[in-house]
């Protein structure tokens, strides 16, 4: 029941989120895989909208944090506030401890406040001080970065990029996808959307945490675990496959690649209806969870290569079971 329910889902975000079908995809893979989500694009693109109307279907919250550089981490966490009617403290609960979090423009707050994020993404928890709370099971980071501003922003560091398990890049939509749009915006002026297709019911979280569980006994064969572990150990050691590869990448991905490659590929097959994995599931997955795990040399930059290209070059140099 819980991935015809989880395909429901997929239906209803797509019918509001037109010509974004790449992103629907990769937020229902993260929160099946129990990961977060770096997402860059242009202003306009429903990258707020998508995770907004995700979070109608799942019976959860969802909670939105604009990244200014006067953000302080508490306005993360949250902060000890004081009681003056007894003397005591009481922890006032920020905006991490909702379900679905929407991080819009993270880059443009300072390292301090980016900070704040790692021990919530890695470890689902917060301490504040002395105490230490545990954060609840659903829980999704989305953040948003746009490529085309750069005055006042902050890269994100490469601890922090690691925390995430795809980076994704959504482009705009198509003209016909555009003309939808227009249609849609229409009929929600109008107020017939709602009118014609009433919400369905949102989904428990006992339903997503069983589809979590049969997302992990999808089968993926020993021989596609090696092909996964070659192609992240590829990112290490590109020497194997050529000097000129290995004279793009100067640093390779972390052993998170490798555990985000094989849950996004169990979820992909999965939301497509397989029980098993195959190669194409891994091919098509990859770019998400390396582009940001890698770091270019100074010679590839001067080539004009990019991330992409070098996830493209393995791709194609390592050997497919």
């Amino acid at each position: 029941m819980s991935q015809q329910e989880i395909l429901n889902l997929k239906k209803a975000v797509s019918d509001k989120i037109i010509g974004q079908q790449g992103l629907i995809e990769r937020l229902l893979i993260a929160i099946l895989a129990d990961g977060h989500l770096l997402v860059e694009g242009a202003p306009g693109l429903a990258k707020t909208r998508a995770i907004k109307v995700l979070g109608e279907g799942i019976e959860g919250d969802f909670h939105r944090v604009q990244f200014t550089p006067d953000l302080l981490p508490a306005d993360l966490t949250g902060t000890e506030i004081y009681r003056p009617q007894d003397g005591s403290f009481k922890f006032q609960r920020g905006p991490l401890f909702h379900n679905l979090i929407l991080a819009d423009e993270i880059n443009r707050a300072p390292a301090k406040v980016q900070s704040a994020l790692l021990e919530a993404m890695a470890e689902r928890q917060i301490t504040v001080g002395s105490e230490t709370y545990l954060l609840q099971q659903i829980f999704l980071v989305m953040a948003t970065q746009n490529p085309l501003e750069q005055e006042g922003t902050y890269p994100l560091p490469e601890a922090q990029l690691d925390r995430f398990l795809m980076h994704v890049r959504v482009d705009y939509p198509s003209g016909a996808d555009e003309k939808s749009i227009l249609a849609l915006t229409r009929r929600e002026a109008r107020s017939e959307f709602d009118a014609a297709a009433p919400p369905a019911a949102a989904i428990s979280q006992q339903s997503l945490l069983d589809a979590r569980d049969a997302v992990l006994d999808t089968h993926l064969d020993d021989s596609l675990e090696d092909y996964i572990i070659e192609i992240v150990l590829a990112t290490r050691s590109a020497s194997r496959y050529g000097d000129e590869l290995a004279g793009w990448i100067q640093y390779g991905a972390s052993p998170r690649a490798t555990m985000a490659l094989d849950r996004c590929a169990r979820a992909y097959a999965w939301l497509n209806n397989r029980d098993f994995v195959v190669p194409e599931d891994i091919q098509l997955i990859a770019p998400d969870v390396l582009r940001h795990r890698i770091i270019l040399s100074f010679e590839a930059e001067a080539e004009g290569r990019t991330a992409d290209s070098c996830i493209d070059e393995i791709l194609a140099r390592v050997a497919v079971p």
